[in-house]
């Protein structure tokens, strides 16, 4: 079994955080030049190259396989300083990726008690954001210690734990259904009219459009809107249909400034925490309490079954 250097792990996971041998340095609060020794060890132990020299730098498949273990140990660590009480300075940075709509509808409550209890144990957490079909790719790459993601299947040494359901209907403002499409909308109008999209990856509109009229691969007139909390306001201002949360569009909904469309029409997006199984039975020291990473994981499964729909067995 190879055993890497502890120092030279951090220093492949700064590398990964910061972009570049100078910020990686600073991080580290040691020398540019120690950063690339300690990196060139590691490469050279392994025979492998982990890091691209480029602007950004960017880490090889090799480099992301040991970005996950730098991860996972660095996790272990800040576990076992708090449970022996030596956490010292800045909160242990504990990072997880959550899908944007999430973020904006039952995460932020579902991680409140957690968040102030972490500040109070010695760690931080650190939400990034992608559509929920891509976050699991920053678990795989090490990016990140755990995710909420439409994935099932999980990774081999991670857990797994069904949340629950997000559904998903389409809305417009009253005025914009009756000056652009008095009659609804149907298959003669649906691609004529602006649909609300968060980003490219923002395949949602389609996914409803598809149901609805028992269409492959509709084409869609998208007004790009990159904000999740803007989406119910842009589509109750007349932009266009929007596609998303229930919990979203609900307080819009009941004051009747947005209406629903085909209302017995809607997608169901399954989603799941993955997160790091960061607890062997071989630890050398033993867990007094649940550790972090299990704690955020405990806080979304319990908010999940608060804020989401059951998901059907």
């Amino acid at each position: 079994m190879i055993a890497f250097d502890p120092a030279s792990l951090d220093c492949l996971a700064a590398l990964a955080d910061t972009g570049s041998f100078d910020r990686a340095a600073q991080q580290l609060s040691i020398t540019q030049s120690a950063v690339s020794q300690r990196l060139r060890a590691l490469e050279t132990g392994l025979g492998r190259l982990l890091v691209v020299r480029s602007r950004p730098l960017r880490l090889t498949e090799p480099g992301k396989l040991l970005l996950r273990h730098a991860r996972q140990i660095q996790a272990l660590q800040a576990d076992i300083a708090r449970e022996l009480g030596t956490v010292v300075g800045q909160p242990e940075r504990l990072p997880i990726a959550v899908n944007a709509d999430s973020l904006a509808t039952w995460v932020v409550p579902a991680l409140s008690d957690c968040v102030l209890e972490g500040h109070r144990q010695g760690f931080g957490l650190e939400l990034i954001v992608d559509d929920q079909d891509f976050t699991h790719d920053w678990l795989r790459e090490g990016a990140v210690l755990g995710c909420v993601s439409t994935v099932a299947d999980a990774l081999r040494g991670c857990s797994v734990t069904p949340l629950g359901t997000m559904r998903y209907i389409a809305v417009a403002s009253r005025a914009f259904i009756a000056q652009a499409m008095p009659n609804g909308l149907n298959r003669a109008n649906f691609s004529k009219l602006p649909w609300l999209v968060f980003n490219r990856k923002d395949d949602m509109p389609t996914a409803w459009v598809s149901k609805a009229f028992g269409l492959k691969d509709p084409r869609l007139t998208a007004r790009s809107v990159p904000s999740t909390e803007a989406h119910a306001r842009a589509a109750a201002m007349g932009w266009g249909i929007g596609v998303m949360p229930e919990q979203m569009a609900s307080q819009w909904l009941d004051r009747g400034e947005l209406q629903a469309l085909h209302p017995d029409v809607y997608i169901d997006v399954r989603l799941h925490w993955h997160q790091w199984k960061l607890r062997a039975d071989d630890m050398p020291v033993p867990s007094l309490r649940v550790g972090a990473l299990d704690q955020v994981g405990l806080a979304l499964a319990a908010g999940a079954r608060r804020f989401l729909r059951p998901t059907p067995g």
